[in-house]
Protein backbone atom coordinates (compact mmCIF):
# COMPACT_ATOMS: atom_id res chain seq x y z
CA UNK A 1 0.00 0.00 0.00
CA UNK A 2 1.23 3.49 -0.85
CA UNK A 3 0.92 5.03 2.59
CA UNK A 4 3.92 7.40 2.72
CA UNK A 5 3.15 10.86 1.29
CA UNK A 6 5.64 13.54 0.31
CA UNK A 7 4.50 17.10 -0.45
CA UNK A 8 6.51 18.84 -3.19
CA UNK A 9 6.63 22.64 -3.44
CA UNK A 10 8.38 23.71 -6.67
CA UNK A 11 8.99 27.17 -8.05
CA UNK A 12 6.14 27.55 -10.59
CA UNK A 13 8.20 27.72 -13.79
CA UNK A 14 8.66 24.95 -16.36
CA UNK A 15 12.44 24.83 -15.81
CA UNK A 16 11.92 24.01 -12.13
CA UNK A 17 8.70 22.01 -12.38
CA UNK A 18 10.00 19.48 -14.94
CA UNK A 19 12.81 18.12 -12.68
CA UNK A 20 10.35 17.95 -9.75
CA UNK A 21 7.94 15.85 -11.80
CA UNK A 22 10.74 13.55 -12.94
CA UNK A 23 12.03 13.21 -9.38
CA UNK A 24 8.50 12.28 -8.28
CA UNK A 25 8.41 9.65 -11.02
CA UNK A 26 11.79 8.27 -9.91
CA UNK A 27 10.74 8.01 -6.24
CA UNK A 28 7.48 6.24 -7.09
CA UNK A 29 9.19 3.76 -9.40
CA UNK A 30 11.86 3.01 -6.80
CA UNK A 31 9.63 2.49 -3.77
CA UNK A 32 6.06 1.14 -3.78
CA UNK A 33 5.15 2.95 -0.54
CA UNK A 34 5.63 6.49 -1.88
CA UNK A 35 2.91 8.81 -3.20
CA UNK A 36 3.34 12.50 -3.93
CA UNK A 37 1.33 15.72 -3.92
CA UNK A 38 2.72 18.67 -5.89
CA UNK A 39 1.51 22.14 -4.88
CA UNK A 40 1.35 24.65 -7.75
CA UNK A 41 1.59 28.32 -6.86
CA UNK A 42 0.65 31.04 -9.33
CA UNK A 43 3.35 33.22 -10.80
CA UNK A 44 2.87 36.16 -13.12
CA UNK A 45 3.50 35.22 -16.76
CA UNK A 46 3.40 31.44 -16.19
CA UNK A 47 -0.19 30.70 -17.25
CA UNK A 48 1.06 28.08 -19.78
CA UNK A 49 1.99 25.85 -16.82
CA UNK A 50 -1.62 24.64 -16.59
CA UNK A 51 -1.55 23.13 -20.08
CA UNK A 52 1.86 21.57 -19.39
CA UNK A 53 0.64 19.96 -16.15
CA UNK A 54 -2.47 18.59 -17.88
CA UNK A 55 -0.28 17.05 -20.57
CA UNK A 56 1.84 15.07 -18.07
CA UNK A 57 -0.60 14.39 -15.22
CA UNK A 58 -2.35 11.46 -16.91
CA UNK A 59 0.95 9.56 -17.22
CA UNK A 60 1.83 9.98 -13.54
CA UNK A 61 0.28 7.39 -11.27
CA UNK A 62 0.31 8.20 -7.55
CA UNK A 63 1.06 11.89 -8.18
CA UNK A 64 -1.62 14.54 -7.70
CA UNK A 65 -1.44 18.27 -8.33
CA UNK A 66 -3.13 20.85 -6.09
CA UNK A 67 -3.45 24.46 -7.21
CA UNK A 68 -2.60 27.05 -4.59
CA UNK A 69 -5.19 29.89 -4.77
CA UNK A 70 -4.02 33.09 -6.38
CA UNK A 71 -2.83 35.85 -4.07
CA UNK A 72 -5.39 38.59 -3.47
CA UNK A 73 -2.67 41.18 -3.94
CA UNK A 74 -0.51 40.06 -6.82
CA UNK A 75 3.06 41.38 -6.58
CA UNK A 76 4.46 42.67 -9.87
CA UNK A 77 8.08 42.64 -10.93
CA UNK A 78 9.22 46.26 -11.00
CA UNK A 79 11.89 47.50 -13.38
CA UNK A 80 14.23 48.16 -10.45
CA UNK A 81 13.67 44.81 -8.73
CA UNK A 82 15.86 41.75 -9.16
CA UNK A 83 13.97 38.59 -10.29
CA UNK A 84 15.36 36.58 -7.35
CA UNK A 85 14.14 39.20 -4.86
CA UNK A 86 10.73 39.20 -6.56
CA UNK A 87 10.49 35.40 -6.31
CA UNK A 88 11.45 35.47 -2.64
CA UNK A 89 8.67 38.00 -2.00
CA UNK A 90 6.08 35.93 -3.94
CA UNK A 91 6.96 32.71 -2.08
CA UNK A 92 6.78 34.43 1.33
CA UNK A 93 3.33 35.79 0.50
CA UNK A 94 2.17 32.28 -0.41
CA UNK A 95 3.15 30.79 2.97
CA UNK A 96 -0.32 31.21 4.62
CA UNK A 97 -2.07 29.68 1.57
CA UNK A 98 0.34 26.73 1.44
CA UNK A 99 0.12 26.25 5.21
CA UNK A 100 -3.68 25.85 5.01
CA UNK A 101 -3.41 23.29 2.19
CA UNK A 102 -0.74 21.28 4.03
CA UNK A 103 -2.78 21.21 7.24
CA UNK A 104 -5.86 20.08 5.27
CA UNK A 105 -3.80 17.32 3.62
CA UNK A 106 -2.53 16.12 7.01
CA UNK A 107 -6.08 15.85 8.32
CA UNK A 108 -7.60 14.15 5.27
CA UNK A 109 -4.78 11.63 4.75
CA UNK A 110 -4.74 10.61 8.40
CA UNK A 111 -8.32 9.39 7.93
CA UNK A 112 -7.14 7.23 5.00
CA UNK A 113 -4.24 5.69 6.91
CA UNK A 114 -1.64 7.65 4.95
CA UNK A 115 1.19 9.50 6.72
CA UNK A 116 2.81 12.66 5.35
CA UNK A 117 6.54 12.05 5.78
CA UNK A 118 7.99 15.38 4.71
CA UNK A 119 8.00 18.55 2.62
CA UNK A 120 10.39 18.83 -0.35
CA UNK A 121 10.81 22.40 -1.61
CA UNK A 122 12.66 24.15 -4.40
CA UNK A 123 15.54 26.61 -3.94
CA UNK A 124 13.29 29.67 -4.09
CA UNK A 125 10.68 27.94 -1.90
CA UNK A 126 13.05 27.63 1.06
CA UNK A 127 10.91 30.10 3.09
CA UNK A 128 8.31 27.27 3.18
CA UNK A 129 10.43 25.78 5.97
CA UNK A 130 8.05 27.73 8.26
CA UNK A 131 5.17 25.54 7.02
CA UNK A 132 7.17 22.39 7.76
CA UNK A 133 7.85 23.61 11.31
CA UNK A 134 4.17 24.40 11.92
CA UNK A 135 3.19 20.96 10.63
CA UNK A 136 6.02 19.19 12.53
CA UNK A 137 7.34 17.74 9.27
CA UNK A 138 10.97 17.27 8.16
CA UNK A 139 11.97 19.75 5.47
CA UNK A 140 14.12 18.86 2.48
CA UNK A 141 15.32 20.90 -0.49
CA UNK A 142 15.42 19.55 -4.03
CA UNK A 143 18.05 21.64 -5.79
CA UNK A 144 17.39 21.45 -9.54
CA UNK A 145 20.94 22.61 -10.27
CA UNK A 146 24.36 21.25 -9.26
CA UNK A 147 26.55 20.60 -6.24
CA UNK A 148 28.87 23.46 -7.23
CA UNK A 149 25.96 25.88 -6.83
CA UNK A 150 25.24 24.42 -3.38
CA UNK A 151 28.91 24.93 -2.46
CA UNK A 152 28.58 28.59 -3.48
CA UNK A 153 25.44 28.96 -1.32
CA UNK A 154 27.19 27.47 1.70
CA UNK A 155 30.12 29.83 1.11
CA UNK A 156 27.69 32.80 1.01
CA UNK A 157 26.08 31.76 4.30
CA UNK A 158 29.46 31.26 6.02
CA UNK A 159 30.80 34.54 4.65
CA UNK A 160 27.71 36.46 5.82
CA UNK A 161 27.90 34.95 9.31
CA UNK A 162 31.49 36.19 9.63
CA UNK A 163 30.84 39.68 8.26
CA UNK A 164 27.34 40.97 7.46
CA UNK A 165 28.74 44.05 5.71
CA UNK A 166 30.51 42.04 2.98
CA UNK A 167 29.02 42.54 -0.47
CA UNK A 168 30.05 40.77 -3.68
CA UNK A 169 31.70 43.11 -6.15
CA UNK A 170 32.31 42.21 -9.80
CA UNK A 171 35.91 43.35 -9.62
CA UNK A 172 38.00 40.40 -10.74
CA UNK A 173 38.30 38.95 -7.23
CA UNK A 174 39.06 35.21 -7.00
CA UNK A 175 37.16 33.33 -4.29
CA UNK A 176 38.33 30.17 -2.53
CA UNK A 177 35.04 28.27 -2.27
CA UNK A 178 35.21 24.90 -0.47
CA UNK A 179 33.88 22.28 -2.90
CA UNK A 180 35.64 23.83 -5.92
CA UNK A 181 39.09 22.67 -7.02
CA UNK A 182 39.90 26.03 -8.63
CA UNK A 183 39.53 29.60 -7.32
CA UNK A 184 36.18 30.96 -8.55
CA UNK A 185 36.22 34.41 -10.20
CA UNK A 186 33.45 36.70 -8.96
CA UNK A 187 32.61 37.46 -12.61
CA UNK A 188 30.99 33.99 -12.98
CA UNK A 189 28.71 34.34 -9.95
CA UNK A 190 24.94 34.82 -10.52
CA UNK A 191 24.08 38.36 -11.67
CA UNK A 192 21.73 38.86 -8.72
CA UNK A 193 24.66 38.83 -6.30
CA UNK A 194 25.83 42.18 -7.68
CA UNK A 195 22.50 43.84 -6.85
CA UNK A 196 21.56 44.79 -3.30
CA UNK A 197 18.10 43.18 -3.22
CA UNK A 198 19.35 40.12 -5.13
CA UNK A 199 22.30 39.65 -2.78
CA UNK A 200 19.96 39.96 0.21
CA UNK A 201 17.61 37.29 -1.24
CA UNK A 202 20.50 34.92 -1.97
CA UNK A 203 21.97 35.29 1.52
CA UNK A 204 18.58 34.60 3.13
CA UNK A 205 18.19 31.48 0.96
CA UNK A 206 21.76 30.38 1.72
CA UNK A 207 21.10 30.58 5.47
CA UNK A 208 17.79 28.70 5.12
CA UNK A 209 19.66 25.82 3.43
CA UNK A 210 21.51 25.24 6.70
CA UNK A 211 18.19 24.73 8.54
CA UNK A 212 16.90 21.96 6.23
CA UNK A 213 17.20 18.31 7.16
CA UNK A 214 18.67 17.41 3.79
CA UNK A 215 19.42 18.65 0.28
CA UNK A 216 18.73 16.55 -2.83
CA UNK A 217 20.88 17.67 -5.76
CA UNK A 218 20.34 17.04 -9.48
CA UNK A 219 23.83 15.67 -10.06
CA UNK A 220 25.79 12.49 -9.49
CA UNK A 221 29.11 11.59 -7.92
CA UNK A 222 30.37 10.74 -11.42
CA UNK A 223 29.58 14.22 -12.77
CA UNK A 224 30.87 16.23 -9.78
CA UNK A 225 33.10 13.89 -7.75
CA UNK A 226 35.07 16.58 -5.89
CA UNK A 227 32.10 18.69 -4.80
CA UNK A 228 29.83 15.74 -3.89
CA UNK A 229 32.64 14.15 -1.88
CA UNK A 230 33.25 17.48 -0.13
CA UNK A 231 29.67 17.53 1.19
CA UNK A 232 29.91 13.93 2.35
CA UNK A 233 32.58 15.14 4.78
CA UNK A 234 30.72 18.25 6.00
CA UNK A 235 29.68 17.58 9.59
CA UNK A 236 27.71 20.75 10.38
CA UNK A 237 25.54 20.84 7.27
CA UNK A 238 22.35 19.04 6.19
CA UNK A 239 22.74 15.63 4.51
CA UNK A 240 23.40 16.00 0.78
CA UNK A 241 22.02 13.38 -1.60
CA UNK A 242 23.37 13.36 -5.18
CA UNK A 243 20.28 11.88 -6.88
CA UNK A 244 20.77 12.92 -10.52
CA UNK A 245 20.76 13.18 -13.39
CA UNK A 246 17.00 13.75 -12.98
CA UNK A 247 15.29 14.09 -16.34
CA UNK A 248 13.13 12.00 -18.65
CA UNK A 249 14.89 10.89 -21.86
CA UNK A 250 11.50 9.74 -23.19
CA UNK A 251 9.79 13.09 -22.79
CA UNK A 252 6.36 13.70 -24.32
CA UNK A 253 5.82 16.57 -26.79
CA UNK A 254 5.13 19.93 -25.14
CA UNK A 255 1.43 20.85 -25.62
CA UNK A 256 2.43 24.09 -27.41
CA UNK A 257 4.84 22.32 -29.74
CA UNK A 258 4.37 22.30 -33.51
CA UNK A 259 4.23 18.55 -34.25
CA UNK A 260 4.64 19.06 -38.00
CA UNK A 261 7.88 21.01 -37.39
CA UNK A 262 9.01 18.34 -34.94
CA UNK A 263 8.53 15.65 -37.60
CA UNK A 264 10.34 17.78 -40.21
CA UNK A 265 13.32 18.32 -37.88
CA UNK A 266 13.68 14.64 -37.03
CA UNK A 267 13.36 13.57 -40.68
CA UNK A 268 16.08 16.08 -41.65
CA UNK A 269 18.34 14.77 -38.87
CA UNK A 270 17.79 11.19 -40.02
CA UNK A 271 19.35 12.14 -43.36
CA UNK A 272 22.52 13.68 -41.88
CA UNK A 273 25.83 11.85 -41.20
CA UNK A 274 26.67 10.85 -37.63
CA UNK A 275 27.94 13.68 -35.33
CA UNK A 276 27.80 16.19 -38.23
CA UNK A 277 25.21 18.67 -36.88
CA UNK A 278 25.72 21.42 -34.30
CA UNK A 279 22.64 22.37 -32.28
CA UNK A 280 22.28 25.96 -31.03
CA UNK A 281 19.71 26.75 -28.34
CA UNK A 282 19.74 29.39 -25.59
CA UNK A 283 16.77 28.51 -23.41
CA UNK A 284 13.21 29.79 -23.09
CA UNK A 285 14.35 33.16 -21.73
CA UNK A 286 17.39 33.66 -23.96
CA UNK A 287 15.97 36.20 -26.41
CA UNK A 288 18.71 37.59 -28.61
CA UNK A 289 19.36 41.11 -29.87
CA UNK A 290 19.34 41.58 -33.63
CA UNK A 291 23.07 42.34 -33.71
CA UNK A 292 23.87 39.02 -32.01
CA UNK A 293 21.58 37.10 -34.36
CA UNK A 294 23.54 38.49 -37.31
CA UNK A 295 26.90 37.47 -35.75
CA UNK A 296 25.64 33.91 -35.10
CA UNK A 297 24.35 33.67 -38.68
CA UNK A 298 27.71 34.90 -40.01
CA UNK A 299 29.56 32.43 -37.75
CA UNK A 300 27.44 29.56 -39.07
CA UNK A 301 28.23 30.59 -42.64
CA UNK A 302 31.95 30.74 -41.87
CA UNK A 303 32.20 27.35 -40.17
CA UNK A 304 30.21 25.50 -42.87
CA UNK A 305 28.87 22.85 -40.47
CA UNK A 306 25.32 21.53 -40.63
CA UNK A 307 23.15 23.07 -37.92
CA UNK A 308 19.81 23.36 -36.14
CA UNK A 309 19.38 26.80 -34.60
CA UNK A 310 16.51 27.32 -32.16
CA UNK A 311 16.11 30.95 -31.18
CA UNK A 312 13.77 33.77 -30.31
CA UNK A 313 14.60 37.40 -30.75
CA UNK A 314 13.77 40.65 -28.97
CA UNK A 315 13.17 42.44 -32.27
CA UNK A 316 10.67 41.39 -34.96
CA UNK A 317 10.43 37.88 -36.40
CA UNK A 318 13.37 35.54 -37.03
CA UNK A 319 13.14 36.03 -40.81
CA UNK A 320 13.13 39.83 -40.50
CA UNK A 321 16.27 39.93 -38.40
CA UNK A 322 18.49 37.42 -40.23
CA UNK A 323 21.06 38.77 -42.73
CA UNK A 324 19.71 39.20 -46.24
CA UNK A 325 20.08 36.03 -48.31
CA UNK A 326 21.22 33.94 -45.31
CA UNK A 327 18.39 31.40 -45.57
CA UNK A 328 19.14 30.84 -49.27
CA UNK A 329 22.87 30.43 -48.66
CA UNK A 330 22.39 27.78 -45.93
CA UNK A 331 19.44 26.02 -47.59
CA UNK A 332 19.71 22.27 -47.05
CA UNK A 333 22.62 22.68 -44.61
CA UNK A 334 20.69 24.09 -41.67
CA UNK A 335 17.30 24.55 -40.05
CA UNK A 336 16.11 27.57 -38.08
CA UNK A 337 13.16 27.31 -35.70
CA UNK A 338 11.66 29.16 -32.75
CA UNK A 339 10.98 26.06 -30.65
CA UNK A 340 12.64 22.65 -30.80
CA UNK A 341 12.31 19.21 -29.18
CA UNK A 342 15.65 19.56 -27.40
CA UNK A 343 15.81 16.11 -25.79
CA UNK A 344 15.05 14.33 -29.07
CA UNK A 345 17.61 16.44 -30.94
CA UNK A 346 20.38 15.82 -28.40
CA UNK A 347 19.56 12.09 -28.42
CA UNK A 348 19.98 11.88 -32.20
CA UNK A 349 23.21 10.32 -33.52
CA UNK A 350 23.56 13.09 -36.14
CA UNK A 351 24.16 15.74 -33.43
CA UNK A 352 27.82 16.22 -32.55
CA UNK A 353 27.87 19.47 -30.56
CA UNK A 354 25.63 21.81 -28.60
CA UNK A 355 26.06 25.58 -28.26
CA UNK A 356 24.14 26.23 -25.04
CA UNK A 357 23.19 28.84 -22.45
CA UNK A 358 24.30 26.29 -19.83
CA UNK A 359 21.03 26.04 -17.94
CA UNK A 360 21.49 22.96 -15.74
CA UNK A 361 18.54 21.06 -17.26
CA UNK A 362 20.11 21.47 -20.72
CA UNK A 363 23.56 20.58 -19.38
CA UNK A 364 22.25 17.37 -17.79
CA UNK A 365 20.55 16.42 -21.06
CA UNK A 366 23.71 16.97 -23.11
CA UNK A 367 25.82 14.96 -20.65
CA UNK A 368 23.29 12.13 -20.62
CA UNK A 369 23.49 11.79 -24.41
CA UNK A 370 27.26 12.42 -24.61
CA UNK A 371 27.05 15.65 -26.62
CA UNK A 372 29.87 18.14 -25.85
CA UNK A 373 28.86 21.75 -25.12
CA UNK A 374 30.06 25.18 -26.21
CA UNK A 375 29.40 27.54 -23.30
CA UNK A 376 27.43 30.74 -23.85
CA UNK A 377 25.73 31.55 -20.50
CA UNK A 378 23.00 34.19 -20.44
CA UNK A 379 21.36 34.66 -17.00
CA UNK A 380 20.65 33.19 -13.52
CA UNK A 381 23.42 30.78 -12.37
CA UNK A 382 24.47 29.85 -15.92
CA UNK A 383 27.86 31.60 -15.71
CA UNK A 384 28.75 29.42 -12.70
CA UNK A 385 27.54 26.34 -14.61
CA UNK A 386 29.78 27.30 -17.55
CA UNK A 387 32.77 27.73 -15.22
CA UNK A 388 32.00 24.36 -13.64
CA UNK A 389 31.77 22.60 -17.01
CA UNK A 390 34.93 24.16 -18.49
CA UNK A 391 37.34 24.73 -15.61
CA UNK A 392 36.27 22.23 -12.93
CA UNK A 393 35.00 19.27 -14.94
CA UNK A 394 36.67 19.83 -18.35
CA UNK A 395 33.49 18.71 -20.12
CA UNK A 396 32.88 21.70 -22.40
CA UNK A 397 34.48 24.08 -24.90
CA UNK A 398 34.82 27.63 -23.57
CA UNK A 399 33.44 30.38 -25.74
CA UNK A 400 32.12 32.62 -22.94
CA UNK A 401 32.05 32.14 -19.17
CA UNK A 402 30.85 35.54 -17.97
CA UNK A 403 28.53 36.75 -20.76
CA UNK A 404 25.23 38.28 -19.54
CA UNK A 405 22.20 38.66 -21.76
CA UNK A 406 21.53 42.28 -20.74
CA UNK A 407 25.09 43.40 -21.37
CA UNK A 408 26.00 45.25 -24.55
CA UNK A 409 28.83 42.83 -25.30
CA UNK A 410 28.88 41.66 -28.91
CA UNK A 411 30.15 38.12 -29.49
CA UNK A 412 31.81 38.09 -32.90
CA UNK A 413 31.17 35.72 -35.78
CA UNK A 414 34.84 34.66 -35.63
CA UNK A 415 34.52 33.66 -31.95
CA UNK A 416 31.39 31.66 -32.78
CA UNK A 417 33.04 29.99 -35.78
CA UNK A 418 36.14 29.04 -33.75
CA UNK A 419 34.09 27.56 -30.90
CA UNK A 420 31.89 25.51 -33.25
CA UNK A 421 34.93 24.19 -35.12
CA UNK A 422 36.50 23.21 -31.80
CA UNK A 423 33.47 21.29 -30.49
CA UNK A 424 32.75 19.62 -33.85
CA UNK A 425 36.37 18.70 -34.60
CA UNK A 426 36.46 14.92 -34.66
CA UNK A 427 40.16 15.05 -33.79
CA UNK A 428 39.24 16.61 -30.41
CA UNK A 429 39.20 13.10 -29.00
CA UNK A 430 40.07 13.99 -25.40
CA UNK A 431 36.93 16.12 -24.84
CA UNK A 432 34.63 13.82 -26.81
CA UNK A 433 35.86 10.69 -25.01
CA UNK A 434 35.57 12.39 -21.63
CA UNK A 435 31.99 13.46 -22.30
CA UNK A 436 31.08 9.96 -23.54
CA UNK A 437 32.65 8.38 -20.43
CA UNK A 438 30.67 10.71 -18.14
CA UNK A 439 27.51 9.94 -20.14
CA UNK A 440 27.95 6.21 -19.51
CA UNK A 441 28.73 6.69 -15.80
CA UNK A 442 25.87 9.17 -15.25
CA UNK A 443 23.37 6.77 -16.79
CA UNK A 444 24.71 3.84 -14.76
CA UNK A 445 24.41 5.93 -11.58
CA UNK A 446 20.62 5.88 -11.99
CA UNK A 447 20.40 2.09 -12.43
CA UNK A 448 19.62 -0.27 -9.54
CA UNK A 449 22.76 -0.29 -7.37
CA UNK A 450 24.21 2.90 -8.95
CA UNK A 451 25.33 5.84 -6.79
CA UNK A 452 22.26 8.01 -7.50
CA UNK A 453 19.87 5.07 -7.07
CA UNK A 454 21.44 4.35 -3.68
CA UNK A 455 21.27 8.07 -2.74
CA UNK A 456 17.50 8.04 -3.42
CA UNK A 457 17.21 4.82 -1.41
CA UNK A 458 19.05 6.49 1.48
CA UNK A 459 16.74 9.53 1.28
CA UNK A 460 13.63 7.31 1.33
CA UNK A 461 15.02 5.45 4.33
CA UNK A 462 15.78 8.71 6.14
CA UNK A 463 12.44 10.36 5.41
CA UNK A 464 10.29 7.29 6.15
CA UNK A 465 12.36 5.95 9.03
CA UNK A 466 12.44 2.47 7.47
CA UNK A 467 14.28 0.68 4.68
CA UNK A 468 12.55 0.39 1.26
Amino acid sequence: MRNAELIFIPTPTVGHLVPFIEFARRLIEQDDRIRITILLMKLQGQSHLDSFVKSVASSLQFVRFIDVPELEEKPTLSTTQCVEAYLYDVIERNIPLVRKIVMDILTSLALDGVTVKGLVADLFCLPMIDVAKDASLPFYVFLTTNSGFLAMMKYLADRHCKDTSVFVKDCGEMLSIPGFVNPVPTKVLPSALFLEDGYDAYVKLAILFTKAKGVLVNTSFDIEPYSVDHFHHEENYPSVYAVGPIFNPNTLPHPDEDLALRAELMKWLDDQPEASVVFLCFGSMGRLRGSLVKEIAHGLELCQYRFIWSFRTEEGTNDEILPEGFLDRVSGRGIICGWSPQVEILAHKAVGGFMSHCGWNSTVESLWFGVPIVTWPMYAEQQLNAFLMVKELKLAVEMKLDYRVHSNELVSANEIETAIRCVMNKDNNVLRKRVMDISKMAQEATFNGGSSYLAIEKFIQDVTGTKP
